[in-house]
This record gives C-alpha cells, structure tokens and sequence, in this order.
C-alpha cells in the first residue's frame, strides 16, 4: 500500500467518523420529530439548528475547494439558520440528505487519485485540500460528540 493510498483511506475513515468518533448517521439515528426544534437547558440553537450548522459549514468548506470565485459566509451568522427557524420532520430530513450528499462529495474528492492532496488550491494560496479535509472533519467531530450529549441531556436516545 502506497503513503497516498493510506493517507486517503485514512482522510475518508475521519471524515465518516469511524474509530474513535461518533458517526453523524448514529448521532441522528432515530431522532425524535418532536424534539428537532427543541433547545436543551442553557443551549441557544435548536438540534435542527445545530445540524444545519453542520450542513452549512461542511458546504462551505466543499464550496470554498472547488469556486474559484468563492465568497465567504458572514461569520457566524452565515453559517446558522436564523434563530428563530423552526423546521418541518421534512426540513430535518433534507437538512440530513444535504449533509450526507456533500459529504460524499468530499470522500469522492478525497479518493479520487488524480487529486493531489498536497497542492495549494490555485484561487487560495496557502490552503490546501488535505488542510480542508482535516478542518472539515474536525468540525464536524466536535458538533457530532456535541449533538449525542445533547441527544443525552434530552433524553432523546431510543429505548
């Protein structure tokens, strides 16, 4: 196995959040409708909220490595819905299909070897792919383990 075969299995093992992370289809797993748009105790965002932070941010980061005339999100704001936004069981799922399908897009990017990992992407020098990557499945770490002890305070693990 060649150093960029395993630094490429090893990038999509990260971004899918195996090992020692929570993966974003267990955090979800069976989340109760009726609490979507609930805000646990000292939390000022929603779980919907919270996924569609996820949703956005990871967008953002496919957005930026792949536009040449990228233009970044107000920050925060951007990058959360509105405060006061509630959604629809249909809402919450879209906002999942959306963070699913942009993900596999990365993992693609990610696998695909005729992408170099290493280079600078020609519209941002200093940034490259593997640098998005590695910043993409941080975030996503965090807000997944922070969504599961949310899902935990609540309640809302089945059975």
């Amino acid at each position: 196995m060649t150093n960029q075969t395993l630094i490429r299995q090893q990038l999509q093992q990260l971004l899918d959040g195996r090992n020692a992370h929570m993966t974003f289809d267990d955090a979800v797993a069976n989340f109760p409708f009726d609490l979507i748009n609930t805000r646990p105790p000292n939390v000022p965002y929603s779980f919907w909220h919270l996924v569609e932070h996820l949703r956005i941010a990871q967008w953002d980061i496919l957005d930026f490595i792949h536009n040449a005339n990228y233009i970044a999100l107000e920050w925060p704001a951007g990058y959360w819905p509105d405060p006061e936004a509630q959604a629809t069981a249909a809402e919450w799922e879209d906002s999942l299909a959306r963070f699913r399908a942009d993900r596999a897009a990365l993992v693609a990017l990610v696998n695909d070897p005729e992408v170099d990992l290493y280079a600078e992407l020609p519209h941002a020098p200093g940034y490259t792919i593997l640098r998005e990557i590695l910043v993409v499945a941080d975030h996503n770490a965090y807000h997944i383990g922070e969504l599961a002890i949310l899902r935990q305070v609540m309640d809302a693990w089945p059975g």
